[in-house]
């Protein structure tokens, strides 16, 4: 993983939540919309390793208050669990810099797992019907993509300069 915040500009960072937001909002056949990983927290994962001073808590929260909007759900509710996310990416930052790509997958995995099982909860608070095990699908599709987002946006993040 690139470690040089010099190499991740801001605008690198805007056009890969442009391009996760865009993502979220084409659609999808119905047999494969429920494995849709979730492309933005990704991104926010993968900035808040990489570049931590640009991709900050405050970064996550207006990711998720954007998916909020986008999505027509409770105000907040995407905002708090990419907080959470980003504030449990941050903590253990430096160790999972240097964890090998399957260690990070897992990792990645746990942290995809821990967003949608607050989403999955708040919905509960607030009165929504509780959907069938398919809402669990975009967390084993999330961590299948990670080694590849690495991968690409690590080449991108060397030859930008």
């Amino acid at each position: 993983m690139a470690t040089g915040e010099g190499r991740a500009s801001g605008l690198r960072v805007t056009f890969t939540v442009i391009l996760a937001l865009i993502f979220m909002i084409v659609p999808l056949p119905a047999i494969i919309k429920p494995g849709r990983p979730n492309l933005l927290l990704l991104f926010v994962i993968y900035w808040a390793l990489s570049a931590p001073r640009i991709a900050g808590l405050t970064f996550a929260w207006l990711c998720g208050l954007a998916v909020d909007l986008l999505t027509g759900t409770l105000l907040g509710q995407h905002a708090a669990a990419f907080l959470l996310v980003a504030f449990l990416t941050h903590r253990s930052q430096l160790r999972m810099r240097i964890f090998p790509i399957y260690h990070q997958t897992l990792t990645v995995f746990m942290l995809l797992a821990v967003y949608e099982f607050l989403v999955f909860w708040i919905d509960g608070i607030i009165g929504q019907e509780v959907t069938t095990w398919l809402r669990w699908v975009p967390v084993i599709s999330g961590a299948l993509v990670w080694p590849i987002l690495v991968a690409v946006l690590d080449t991108w993040n060397r030859r930008g300069r």
